[in-house]
């Protein structure tokens, strides 16, 4: 950041006395929730962050200050807040009075739903207040723009070279802009922005590049847009979603008694295998493996190798549960389905259903366990093994790619 305005007292103006009737609703557009949060605590806390700014001072409308203060949290102690007036000019007024009171210098005007200024577009506007008195955040205009009369009907196109979108902030030397704004105000004079009164008392306005995203919430499809924007780059920070899935088959062999997700359910055979042939937690640990593309099964615990003969399987499962957990994910959800003509799953589904939720560190509510036959067909059906299938959703950081 420019060095050059970092001795001075820079505050933020935000103007939230409107009453927003364009965009629909019981309460006044500023107050509006969007990703959960109300638009005014968003745009304070823009501020409220910003290395740059030394105060921040909403006004509000006088009829609001139960709707401000719920809006605004815990933020309340770091903002300083006046009453507006019955124009957007005459509350930016009142802000900026108050704000020559308190010593500030330098101020950054902003409109309360434009939430979405960047840390980088506050640090451009700053950094040019060092050699301007006026600084307007802005965007060239891209559209093709027509100029039409009061019947909709096109008169002609208007160039839009050198033409730009004005946004906020608009900031300025205190002292210049109040002196400004209080001469129109002797005069009567309105005007729908800052920058504008500016101009008018011949104060040279300089232009920084504005943001296409630092869009102004007007209508009720903005603030819709605004939800969903917020919501999805929520749902992008909490992380992303995987889901795996398994599949195991273990033939029978002598024995008295099968393990199945972690439970050793009697049974005139057992299952054959390397380990104790849990159809089960095998298909299961495929499944969470596979979620996070760590390979399967046999590549971390090959029958090759002697160490693995006769294991419990829930080491396998455990392994795989401690893989997410190293990427920093978690276990969101497991599923088993069995195959098998015998033993009864039921009797034992709940119990199956506690050892895989403490094997994999996760509430019970979060495994199913379910079991059918294969209506006597193939070799299932012949009673000459148990199949299992299983999925996994886990949840891992969000991580960008390079």
């Amino acid at each position: 950041m420019n060095t050059s305005v970092q001795s001075n007292h820079v505050a933020a103006l935000i103007v939230a006395a409107g009453r927003g009737v364009r965009a629909g609703g019981e309460v006044p557009k500023q107050y509006r929730e969007v990703g959960g949060q109300a638009i005014l605590r968003r745009t304070a806390a823009l501020f409220l962050d910003h290395a740059g700014i030394d105060r921040v001072l909403v006004v509000i409308h006088p009829d609001d200050a139960e709707l401000y203060r719920s809006a605004v949290g815990d933020l309340a102690p770091r903002l300083d807040v006046v009453a507006g007036g019955a124009t957007r000019q005459v509350s930016v007024r009142n802000g900026l009075e108050a704000l020559a009171e308190r010593g500030v210098t330098h101020v950054l005007i902003h409109d309360a739903v434009r939430p979405f200024a960047s840390a980088a577009l506050l640090d451009r506007v700053i950094d040019a207040l060092g050699e301007n008195d006026a600084v307007l955040a802005a965007s060239p205009v891209t559209d093709t723009l027509k100029r039409a009369d009061a019947s909709g009907r096109v008169d002609d196109t208007v160039s839009r070279e050198n033409l730009f979108a004005a946004e906020t902030p608009q900031a300025f030397r205190l002292s210049t802009i109040l002196a400004a704004h209080r001469s129109a105000a002797d005069k009567g004079t309105a005007f729908t922005d800052d920058a504008g009164i500016a101009e008018w008392a011949d104060i040279p306005v300089h232009i920084v590049l504005g943001e296409r995203a630092n869009i102004k919430l007007t209508m009720p499809e903005d603030i819709e847009m605004a939800d969903r924007r917020l919501r999805q780059e929520a749902l992008l920070r909490a992380g992303e979603t995987r889901v795996g899935t398994g599949y195991d088959v273990h033939s029978f062999t002598d024995g008295d008694h099968v393990w199945l997700g972690g439970v050793a359910i009697p049974h005139d055979r057992k299952l054959s295998g390397h380990s104790d042939a849990d159809v089960g937690l095998h298909a299961l640990t495929d499944a969470v493996l596979g979620a996070i593309a760590d390979g399967d099964i046999g590549d971390h615990f090959p029958p090759s190798d002697p160490q693995w003969r006769g294991a419990s399987s829930d080491r396998f499962l455990a392994f795989a549960v401690e893989r997410v957990k190293a990427r920093g994910g978690v276990i969101v959800n497991l599923d088993l389905a069995i195959i098998a003509e015998a033993p009864k799953i039921g009797p034992h589904r709940d119990a199956m259903r506690a050892r895989i939720a403490e094997i994999a560190g996760i509430g019970a509510d979060r495994v199913g366990v379910k079991a059918t036959t294969n209506e006597k067909m193939g070799f299932v059906g012949r009673g000459e093994g148990i199949a299992a299938i299983a999925s996994a959703t886990v949840r891992l950081p969000f991580e960008e790619e390079a």
